[in-house]
């Protein structure tokens, strides 16, 4: 209880106890009365500094959690689901290993027929180099969960997929940087030769019709598929192989369909201002880090409109 100034000096006043001493305990009232409240004043500013600090917190680590559109924990049996409901939009989506927990994030332009080629075993087979399709044959959809991360304008794809990257950091993705194909990998020193060799003609990236490859290329080239890295290492033509292979030394003229050469495409990075030239849909589909049906896709609609807002493609006769 805090005593009234006022009545204790009334009581000085009355009292025999010597005037200075009386004094002194005035004075130590009043220092008493001024400490508590500037230790108040502080008290409350270090509170209202504490629940500063708790609100930027909570703000930054709400800033980096992911809120997803859409979550389908089992693909396999949401497979029609997931198809009707991302008809004719663009974005960023997210597979989950729900046994390791391991991610790829990709982004489409059209997110239906991406995932149209995912569900497709024949692609999956096909591309099997890219971890996720090989994950998905080995495990199977029903262990995967798919995740919509955010529904974005086509030209926002790649930027808004490196936001997601950067968050989540996908086991299943080989590059670094969804804008660079080719980040954190690096070509083998038989690459880099045969590349070396390539850029030594007029035409960088192809090879012209009476190009001769140097020796050192030659035998690179040859080493590659002998023994085990031979794609037909421990394995046997069927009879109508046989036959056409046959028939092809022969003279005779080849089926329909058979021996089709690739198409060479130019592709443009309007970005960074480079041009390359890939020998097939297929090398340039693997370079990007996409699908060949999307490169395909581009091309026969002859559309202006760059893809993933980056990329233009040409054919080269």
């Amino acid at each position: 209880m805090i005593e009234d100034p006022l009545l204790i000096t009334r009581t000085i006043v009355a009292s025999p106890v010597p005037i200075i001493f009386e004094a002194l305990i005035i004075i130590k009232f009043i220092l008493k009365n001024i400490i508590i409240k500037t230790m108040k004043k502080q008290i409350n500013k270090q509170e209202i500094t504490i629940k500063t600090n708790k609100t930027k917190n909570n703000n930054k680590n709400n800033n980096s959690v992911i809120v997803p559109v859409k979550f389908y924990s089992n693909s396999d049996t949401c497979k029609g689901k997931i198809l009707q409901e991302n008809k004719n939009k663009s974005g960023i989506y997210m597979w989950t290993n729900n046994i390791n927990k391991k991610k790829y994030i990709g982004s489409s332009e059209n997110l239906k027929r991406r995932f149209y080629e995912y569900f497709n075993e024949n692609y999956l087979l096909t591309n099997k180099s890219m971890y996720i399709c090989n994950s998905l044959i080995k495990h199977g959809y029903s262990n995967f969960s798919l995740t919509i991360l955010e529904y974005c304008s086509s030209d926002k794809c790649l930027e808004r997929e490196g936001y997601y990257w950067k968050l989540e950091k996908p086991e299943y993705n080989i590059a670094q940087d969804p804008t660079a194909p080719m980040s954190g990998r690096t070509h083998s020193e038989e690459s880099k030769i045969i590349m070396s060799d390539a850029k030594k003609i007029n035409n960088p990236g192809r090879f012209k019709p009476g190009h001769k490859h140097s020796e050192e290329t030659k035998t690179i080239m040859s080493d590659i598929k002998k023994g085990e890295k031979n794609p037909m290492y421990d394995k046997n033509h069927t009879e109508e192989t046989k036959t056409i292979m046959s028939d092809a030394k022969k003279g005779k003229p080849r089926p329909e369909g058979s021996g089709k050469a690739s198409q060479v495409i130019e592709v443009t990075d309007i970005k960074n201002n480079t041009t390359i030239f890939y020998d097939s849909i297929c090398e340039a589909a693997r370079a990007l880090n996409c699908n060949e049906s999307s490169i395909r896709s581009n091309i026969k609609s002859n559309s202006n409109k760059p893809y993933k807002g980056r990329y233009t493609f040409k054919k080269v006769n």
